[in-house]
């Protein structure tokens, strides 16, 4: 690839704040707020056997249920300590109902209201669970012998996760595009960014509902861990040291991030992915972009000066505001839900 075009895979988002809400924070939060996006559509639970003998969830958007099989299927990832209840997951899957597709929300271990059963839970870089559920996804649906396109997007650290997948299987893959938004690309700058300023208020609020996921699952006698140190962690770096990295096999934070930090997966994607970005995002810093040449010809990196950490909210009014995300989701998606293959 010529530097010429490997810059092209780097290009400058359209994505404009509005006046009543440029400040990066107010982006985070806003989305959150009840009023932004009132809509809560039915939802149908799916239990997902695993194949060590664990299960998670799959929740199916009730109202897509009877378009056929030949819809395009798009399949979501939340962020850390999110669900298919997140506002973007909602907003996302209403919207491309409207577009004639179907949506689900796979869940990571232990994450929503449901609990899993083996002493684990879930990390930025478990791709296993992704893998197993797209394939059992595609043959489910060459059974009806006529599946429409699989789609993928992931927000946050579902977004790591998804990008590190691509970039594992390459075209061993069911997908035929992805779009992966405010991802953590290197979890070690992530880390430390949680540290500066406002960011600290982030990574109290998160560590508090870790330490109470955890808190369900064991206790100081069971725990595979150092339990009085895990629960007086102070930062995330800390927590995943003591928490995250024994309970999933690694040796310690430095290991987990240096395996699960998705920018080392984006030279090897084979299929049509855009990463949307923003600068101002407090859970990062501008250091986790990374250079074009790291970037296959198959990804497209979106670059925003503004838009918070999965808010991108750019219009409306402070009780009805409309956000630039889905749209632009399914602007990058759209040409891919119309082809039977690559």
């Amino acid at each position: 690839m010529t530097s010429d075009t490997a810059q092209n895979r780097i290009i400058q988002s359209k994505f404009s704040p509005p006046g009543w809400l440029k400040n990066a924070h107010a982006q985070t939060l806003f989305p959150n707020m009840p009023w932004a996006w009132r809509s809560r559509p039915a939802l149908r639970r799916e239990p997902l056997e695993l194949p060590d003998g664990d299960a998670t969830a799959v929740d199916w958007l009730v109202d897509a249920d009877s378009l056929s099989d030949a819809a395009p299927l798009l399949i979501i990832l939340h962020g850390l300590e999110g669900s298919a209840g997140s506002s973007y997951a909602r907003m996302l899957m209403e919207t491309v109902l409207e577009r004639g597709w179907r949506s689900c929300v796979l869940h990571f271990r232990d994450c929503g209201d449901y609990r899993n059963r083996l002493p684990r839970r879930y990390h930025a870089g478990e791709t296993n669970d992704l893998r197993f559920f797209l394939n059992e996804l595609q043959l489910r649906r060459e059974a009806s012998g006529n599946p429409g396109p699989l789609l993928a997007v992931g927000y946050s650290l579902g977004g790591n996760v998804l990008l590190k997948y691509l970039g594992e299987s390459q075209n061993e893959t069911p997908l035929k595009a992805a779009t992966a938004v405010c991802v953590p690309l290197n979890l070690h700058e992530c880390a430390e960014a949680l540290n500066i300023g406002f960011a600290r208020t982030y990574q109290r609020h998160l560590l508090k509902r870790m330490k109470s996921a955890v808190a369900r699952k064991f206790d100081r006698h069971t725990a595979a861990f150092d339990w009085d140190r895990a629960m007086n962690a102070r930062t995330f770096a800390e927590f995943d040291d003591l928490v995250t990295a024994p309970l999933h096999g690694f040796d310690g934070k430095q290991d987990y991030y240096d395996r699960c930090s998705s920018v080392n997966f984006l030279h090897a994607i084979e299929r049509p992915t855009l990463i949307i970005n923003a600068l101002d995002d407090p859970f990062m810093t501008p250091k986790v972009i990374p250079p074009a040449d790291r970037l296959s010809e198959a990804v497209t990196l979106e670059i925003s000066e503004h838009g918070g950490h999965v808010g991108f909210v750019d219009g409306g009014t402070p009780w009805k505001p409309t956000f630039y995300l889905p749209g632009r989701i399914i602007e990058f998606l759209e040409p891919f839900a119309a082809k039977s293959g690559l």
